[in-house]
Order: C-alpha cells, then structure tokens, then sequence
C-alpha cells in the first residue's frame, strides 16, 4: 500500500519472529508477558534495524513503550470471530453440535461468552498459528471446531473454511480485533507522515474508544474483556462487557457520544499528542478526544458497577489454573 502511494520510495520487507510466535505450548493468558507478540519488533524500531513494524491491533498494549507510536490504523477488515469445523462436522452451527463436544480456543474472552451461550459443549486451549491451528482440527478428533478471528481467515484467503460468523449478540470481540497498526518512531516525523496516509479515519475513532475502555478496566488476554463499535448518523457507539470466566456473571452496557463537530478549526496545537498510544495526524482532535472519553466513560460506568470484582475473580482463577 504505502508503495503505490509512494511509487519512489524503495520498501523493504523484514519478516521477524515474536516471543508469541515461539511459546506455542501455553495459554496466551498463562505467559503473563504484556508485549508477547511486540517486543522484538519494538527493539528493531528502537535500535533504527527497521523504520515502521506491522501489528494486529490487538497485540498492542495501550500503553506504549516510551518513543514510540502508532502512526497508522488501517481500514478494519471483519471484527467479528469465526467458527471453523472439523471436516465431519461441515454444515454445523455451534448449537446443533451434540453434548460435550469440543472447541478449541486461546481466548478466555471468547470461551466466557461461549459457554454462557452453549452450555452444553466444552471449551478447550489451542494455541499455534493458524496452519497449525486447523492441522491440529483436521487431522485429529481432539476438537469438533475451533475459534478464529475472521480477519486472520480472510488474509489467509482461507474463508471457505468459515462455517458460522459469530454475532455481537453471540460473542463481543477483542478491543482492536481486525484492524492493522502501523507502530513507528514518534519524532521520527517522515515516517509518521508517511504512513499517516493509510490512516482509516472511522477505524481508528472506533479503536481509540475500544483501547480507552480497556486501559481504564486496566484489562488485557488474563482477563474476558470483550467490545462491539459501530459509527452512525455521526454517532460513535460503544459496547463493553466483562466477564467472569465461566460467563455465569457479566456486566454489559452501550454508551454513545457525537464525533463530528461543526467547527472543523479544532486541530490540537501540539502534534505529539497520543490517544491510548495513536497518533492521528488528519483526524479531528475533537473527534479523537470524544472517542477517548466515550472509552473511559463506559468503563467508569462498569467500574461504578462492579467490574473490578468481576475482573479480578476471573485474573486470579486464571492465574490459579
């Protein structure tokens, strides 16, 4: 992308390995590392190796390590989870499956809603890429199916596999979930103008407002955290919920606030400014900061209610598991 946009610049590909990439026998939420999939790629930036790095959004803690940032989020593929099933099972949804059947998944966040929603199957771990992921589906009888996020299926080009799209009303996705980031440098001020030409306006208002609600719960893959964002009418809306691990007790609530303002002169004097580790040059700092509000505001509210107990429940049983 960046090099049709920029047809004399000469780009070069380093494809890295991350301390996620390597620890494929434990549970994501079990390593208790906040930078699992970041680290090396933060130290190439840092040591001037690379000028920009790639990540799943997701990946990214809220907050930063100092100097850097994201320059860029690009237009979010699908958020929503999908549902892949074992060959003998092709033509399935999760609730026609038979009692006790198997799914594999990493996430507590989607094992929580799950089993509130399907009581009657069993959640299990799977870690590994997505190729070794589906080899452990397709060639064992371990799992009836596994959960994936539909994004990562659809880079792949592998969405023939897709049996079942899970719904909002299903199960809430990960803060971030779908959408690319660009982290570089933040002085480096070539480089963040570079790749602030991919920035996606409405994507990075809806992650800004997914992260500020994570960083104020103080969450992270330890603890069910779970979203669902959608703009309208010039509306951000904003869905979070928490959960204990087993999904017997949640907290779920839907907030709004405008990001469109009349006065387009709104552009905040000082560009070094972050919003939960975004820098979005070309973006409405009201809107940003509206986003950001909308973020903290949600996660008071669930605070005010409870959240906190909820949440450290579920990190210390995980932590006991």
């Amino acid at each position: 992308m960046l090099s049709q946009k920029f047809p004399n610049v000469h780009f070069e590909i380093v494809a890295m390995s991350t301390t996620g990439d390597k620890i494929l026998d434990t549970a994501l939420s079990k390593i208790g590392e906040k930078s699992l999939f970041t680290k090396e790629l933060e130290n190439a930036l840092e040591r001037n190796e690379v000028d920009l790095v790639v990540h799943s959004l997701k990946d990214l803690p809220t907050i930063l390590p100092h100097g850097f940032t994201i320059g860029a989020v690009l237009k979010r593929e699908s958020p929503y989870d999908a549902v892949v099933f074992h060959p003998r099972h092709a033509g399935n949804k999760l609730e026609s499956l038979s009692e006790n059947s198997v799914i594999g998944t990493s996430s507590l966040r989607r094992a929580a809603q799950l089993k509130k929603m399907y009581p009657h199957l069993v959640f299990k771990d799977i870690r590994g890429n997505l190729n070794t992921r589906l080899k452990k589906l397709d060639e064992h009888d371990d799992f009836s199916a596994i959960i994936l996020a539909a994004a990562g299926l659809h880079r792949m080009g592998w969405e023939s596999r897709i049996g079942q799209i899970l719904s909002p009303e299903e199960c809430l996705y990960a803060v971030g979930q779908g959408a690319l980031a660009v982290e570089v440098r933040a002085k480096d001020e070539h480089i963040l103008n570079m790749v602030s030409a991919l920035q996606d306006p409405q994507t990075v208002l809806r992650c800004i407002a997914e992260r500020a609600f994570m960083r104020r719960l103080e969450g992270g893959c330890s603890v069910p955290v779970a979203v669902n964002t959608f703009l309208q009418d010039a509306q951000l809306y904003l869905t979070g919920a928490v959960y204990s691990l087993d999904g017997s007790e949640y907290l779920k609530e839907t907030m709004q606030r405008s990001v469109v303002f009349p006065n387009v002169e709104d552009e905040c004097p000082d560009d070094d400014i972050q919003h939960v580790g975004i820098t979005a040059l070309g973006v409405s700092h009201k809107a940003l900061q509206a986003a950001e509000c909308l973020g903290a505001d949600l996660a008071d509210l669930l605070l005010s209610k409870g959240a906190k107990e909820i949440l450290t429940v579920a990190r210390q049983l995980n932590d006991a598991r």
